[in-house]
This record gives C-alpha cells, sequence and structure tokens, in this order.
C-alpha cells in the first residue's frame, strides 16, 4: 500500500510542477532548514492523498516573491513535516505544539520596487491545526498583527490565505512574523510567504 501512494505522489507531483530542465540548467538542490528538527514521516505517508497535487514543490514558479520557510529565520524549535499536503518546497514547519510562546519563523523578503503589495501565507489545514495563530506584518508604515484561523481551507489553491495589502519600502526592511503566542494545545504551521505587486 505505501508502494501504491507513493507512486500515486511522484505522478501527481510530476503533473503539478514538470521540470524541464536542460544541460545548461542544472536542478539548484532545495535543502531543508539547518535549524529545524528533521522530518518524521517516510515518503508517501499522507494523510489526505487527494491534497497532493496542490503541493507547490518549487517556490520559484510561483509568482511575485516567495520566501520559503528555508529561507527564514527560525526561533525556537521547529520541525520539518510532509504529512499533511498541500505546501510548498520540500515541506513545511510545525511548533511541536510546545514551548508556547517562545517560537516564531520570520519571513525577510528582498522588495525590488517600494509600492503596495499583496501579502500571502501558505499553510495545511485539519482540525489539529492552531484557530488563533499570530502573524505579524512589519511594512512602511508600521506593524499589523492578526490571527488566523488554519484549521480553514486557504482561498487561493487551497495553499495560500490573504493576509492584506500593505506597503513596503524597496530593500529588506519588511518582514512577515508567525509565532506560536496564545495556541495552547494546537499546532501552528510555518511553510511561505508570498507578496504579490499591486501597485505604487
Amino acid at each position: 500500500m505505501a508502494h501504491i501512494q507513493l507512486a500515486v505522489i511522484t505522478v501527481a507531483l510530476l503533473m503539478v510542477v514538470p521540470e524541464r530542465l536542460t544541460a545548461t540548467e542544472p536542478a539548484a538542490p532545495r535543502k531543508p532548514h539547518p535549524d529545524a528538527v528533521a522530518n518524521t514521516h517516510p515518503p508517501g505517508e499522507v494523510d489526505k492523498l487527494e491534497l497532493v497535487p496542490f503541493v507547490v514543490a518549487d517556490p520559484g514558479k510561483l509568482k511575485g516573491i516567495v520566501v520559503d520557510e528555508t529561507e527564514a529565520q527560525l526561533i525556537g524549535t521547529w520541525q520539518y513535516s510532509t504529512h499533511t499536503p498541500p505546501y510548498v518546497g520540500l515541506g513545511y514547519l510545525h511548533d511541536q505544539k510546545k514551548g508556547k510562546g517562545d517560537k516564531a519563523v520570520i519571513y525577510t523578503p528582498a522588495i525590488p520596487k517600494s509600492g503596495r503589495y499583496e501579502v500571502r501565507l501558505s499553510h495545511c489545514y485539519n482540525i489539529r491545526r492552531s484557530t488563533n495563530t499570530p502573524i505579524t506584518i512589519h511594512h512602511a508604515e508600521g506593524e499589523k498583527t492578526i490571527r488566523i484561523n488554519q484549521q480553514k481551507i486557504p482561498e487561493h489553491q487551497k495553499l495560500f490565505r490573504t493576509l492584506g495589502v500593505f506597503r513596503f519600502k524597496a530593500g529588506k526592511s519588511g518582514w512577515v512574523k508567525i509565532s506560536n503566542e496564545g495556541t495552547d494545545g494546537k499546532y501552528v504551521i510555518a511553510d511561505a510567504v508570498q507578496f504579490l505587486f499591486v501597485g505604487d
């Protein structure tokens, strides 16, 4: 059964994110975040096979500026998983339901042009997820903290949720932080953040 699941997942990922490489375009290896605990689930072990086609294996295929967890700053101990699709890249991080209030993941984009950007957050979803995950957006006009329900299905391809539109200056002065403060008893998920330019 495990071999069948693995075959189905492999085919689905190839259908969603085809890799077209040439001799002058070698595959860039993606490595897990060095500060994260390794995934304990074997390849192919997922809870919902029907969500595998929504996995985006290569963040570079997405529009806008995407900061995956591999590029983020981790505060506290986070663990990798691939058990619950969909996700971006190699998998997603969770807080292990531990160290509440002491853990965070900070995503800092390299903004090429000052202006307004729609900020989206990716996360997988189920009843084990936090219903009040705090997300702080540090933008050109200040900071805004909102709480999201990670049990709800994200509206964009079952993967990304819109956090709002904010103004960012060119460079790396802006950031988005996922915290696990006040999320007792549930898992907080940290995957990728997407910034889409919407105008000056």
